[in-house]
C-alpha cells in the first residue's frame, strides 16, 4: 500500500510501524480465519468439577501461600457507560409523554428491559439523586403527569444538567444502594481485592482506564478511601494504565482501502481489549486475578464469591508448583525415559495438552525439549459457568495450527457459522466464559514471561462498524482472554452462576443480585 507523506506522518505520530499497517490491511483482504474446534470442553473432558472439600482445600492452600507471593487484581475498566444506557437513549428519541403514555410506548416495542426499568425505577441506586436533580432543574416537576416525570428522569440520568451517567466510565456508575451510602463498581472491586490480594494489610489492584478518566477514578477513591479501608481493615495500592495508542488499528472501506475522515486523514480505531495484553505484561506479580469491571456483587455476597476466586488461585499454585518441579528436572542433563513419560502424562492429563502429530516418533532428547516448551509457559486457571441457553463463546478443545491441541476460550464470532459441524459443537456447549481468570505470569526461574510471545496473531477479527454514518471495516486484535492467551497453558474449573453478575444494561441493576438486603 502506498501512503502519502501526510499519511506517513500520521502513522508515525501514533507510534505505529508502517509495515504493521500493511499487515493489517492484508488481514482485511484475507478475511477472518475461523478456529478449528474439536469439541466443546465439558465436565470430565476439559472442565474440572470439584466437590466442597476440594474447593475448601484449594482456597486454604492459596491463603497459606499468599503472604509469600506478589498478588494483584487486574480490572479492564476503560469502557464508557454509553452502551449500558442504549435503551434509554432510544426511548428519549421515540417517546413523547404529551402524545402517549409509557405503557402505550412500551407496547409498541415489546421491550421487556424498558418495561422492567420503568416498573422498578425506584430500586435504581441513583433514583433519589435523579429525582432531586429533576426537581431542582424542572420547576413544577411534582405536579407533572407520571409519564412526563419519567421522561424527565431518564433525561436527568443520562445528561447534564443532571447525573450525566451516559458519559461516565462504567466503573464509576453507582451500582448498589446500601442506604447510608451508594457504591460504584469501582468500590465493589476494592472490597473483593481486600479478600483476594491483601498481604500484610495491603491489597494491590490495577485498573486499565481511558486517559481522560484517570483523575475521576482517583477522585472517587479519595472520596471513599476511609470507608473502604475501615470496612476491610486494608490499605490499597491502586495503579492505573492506558491502552497504548500504538495498538490502534487502521480501518478500511468496503473495498479494503484505508478508510479516510472527511478531512482525508487515515482513520484508526482502538484495537479492542486484546490490546491490554501489553498492560498485563507490565505487571510485576506472581498471581493475577482478572475480572471485568461490571461483574461485581453486593457486599453480603463478596466473601462467598472471593472464596471461589481463591479456589481457582489454589489450583493455579498447585499446578504451577508441579510445572516448576518438572521444569527443574528437565534442566538436568540426564533424565530417564520413565520420568519423561511421567512429565508427558502430566502435560496431557493435568494441562489437557495434546502434542503435535509425530511427537511419539521423536527421540528422548527431542521429546524433552518439546515437553519443556509446553510446560514453560504462562498458566491460567479459568472459572466456567454452566450455560443457561446461550450458545456461542466459551470453553473448547481446539486443534491448533501446529498440529497440537489445547483448551481455548473461543468467542462466537470466531466460530465458522458456515460449517455445520463447527456450528453444532458451539450450539451444544455446556458452559460459557464469565471472564473469571487467575493467571501465573512468572516462570520457574522467577522471571516474568514476555506475554507478547504467546499471542496467536491469526485470531484477530474483522468487524463491520460505522463512522459518522459511513460503513467501515474494523480490526479487533486477538482478544485478551482469547487469541492473546492462545499459547498459554489453560485449565478450566466449573464455578456457580452466582459468581457471574455482569451489568450490561441499566436494567441489570434491578436484578436481585444487585439489590442489597
Amino acid at each position: 500500500m502506498r501512503f502519502t507523506a501526510e499519511d506517513l506522518e500520521n502513522i508515525q505520530t501514533k507510534g505505529i510501524n508502517v509495515d504493521s499497517v500493511n499487515e493489517q490491511i492484508g488481514i482485511f483482504k484475507r478475511g477472518n480465519l475461523p478456529v478449528n474446534i474439536e469439541k466443546a470442553a465439558t465436565v470430565g473432558n476439559g472442565i474440572i468439577q470439584l466437590n466442597d472439600e476440594e474447593k475448601k482445600e484449594l482456597s486454604s492452600f492459596y491463603d497459606s501461600q499468599k503472604e509469600q507471593l506478589e498478588t494483584i487484581k487486574f480490572v479492564p475498566a476503560s469502557g464508557a457507560a454509553t452502551r449500558m444506557f442504549k435503551a434509554l437513549h432510544k426511548c428519549l428519541t421515540e417517546f413523547d409523554p404529551e402524545k402517549e403514555s409509557v405503557e402505550e410506548y412500551l407496547e409498541k416495542g415489546e421491550n421487556k428491559e424498558l418495561e422492567n426499568f420503568f416498573n422498578n425505577i425506584e430500586k435504581l441506586p441513583f433514583y433519589n439523586q435523579a429525582v432531586n436533580y429533576s426537581r431542582a432543574c424542572e420547576p413544577g416537576y411534582d405536579s407533572l403527569t407520571r409519564d412526563a416525570r419519567l421522561y424527565i428522569l431518564v433525561r436527568t440520568i443520562l445528561f447534564s444538567p443532571g447525573l450525566n451517567l451516559s458519559e461516565y466510565p462504567k466503573g464509576l456508575v453507582p451500582f448498589h444502594n446500601y442506604g447510608n451510602f451508594v457504591a460504584t463498581a469501582f468500590e465493589e472491586h476494592l472490597y473483593e481485592a481486600a479478600y483476594l490480594t491483601a498481604s500484610g494489610g495491603v491489597a494491590m489492584i490495577h485498573f486499565t482506564v481511558s486517559e481522560g478518566h484517570k483523575e475521576k477514578f482517583e477522585a472517587e477513591f479519595e472520596k471513599i478511601q476511609s470507608r473502604v479501608e475501615e470496612r476491610t481493615n486494608t490499605k490499597f495500592q491502586i495503579s492505573y494504565s492506558y491502552q497504548d495508542p500504538k495498538t490502534d488499528t487502521i480501518a478500511v472501506d468496503q473495498n479494503n482501502e484505508p478508510f479516510r475522515t472527511e478531512d482525508g486523514d487515515l482513520f484508526f480505531r482502538p484495537g479492542g481489549h486484546g490490546a491490554l495484553i501489553g498492560n498485563l505484561n507490565s505487571l510485576e506479580a506472581d498471581v493475577v486475578f482478572i475480572k471485568n469491571i461490571d461483574n461485581v456483587v453486593i457486599l453480603e455476597k463478596a466473601r462467598e464469591v472471593a472464596d471461589y476466586k481463591k479456589m481457582l488461585a489454589g489450583k493455579l499454585l498447585e499446578l504451577r508448583e508441579q510445572c516448576f518441579s518438572y521444569l527443574r528436572i528437565l534442566d538436568e542433563p540426564a533424565i530417564s525415559s520413565e520420568k519423561l513419560s511421567e512429565i508427558q502424562n502430566f502435560a496431557e492429563e493435568s494441562l489437557f495438552s495434546a502434542f503435535a502429530v509425530g511427537f511419539e516418533q521423536l527421540g528422548d532428547e527431542e521429546k524433552k525439549e518439546a515437553i519443556k516448551d509446553r510446560l514453560d509457559r504462562p498458566l491460567r486457571v479459568c472459572g466456567m459457568v454452566k450455560n443457561e441457553g446461550e450458545p456461542g463463546g466459551g470453553p473448547f478443545l481446539v486443534n491448533m495450527q501446529d498440529g497440537s491441541r489445547s483448551l481455548q476460550i473461543i468467542e462466537g464470532a470466531q466460530i465458522d457459522q458456515n460449517n455445520p459441524r463447527q456450528k453444532e459443537i458451539a450450539q451444544n456447549a455446556t458452559h460459557f466464559n464469565p471472564v473469571d481468570i487467575v493467571a501465573g505470569i512468572k516462570n520457574y526461574k522467577g522471571e516474568s514471561f514476555d506475554l507478547h510471545q504467546y499471542i496467536d496473531p491469526s485470531t484477530s477479527f474483522i468487524a463491520e462498524k460505522t463512522s459518522n454514518g459511513q460503513p467501515l471495516r474494523a480490526l479487533e486484535l486477538p482478544g485478551l482472554w482469547n487469541g492473546a492467551m492462545a499459547k498459554w497453558n489453560t485449565v478450566f474449573i466449573e464455578v456457580p452462576v452466582t459468581t457471574f453478575n455482569p451489568v450490561k444494561t441499566v436494567a441489570d441493576l434491578l436484578k436481585d443480585s444487585h439489590q442489597p438486603q
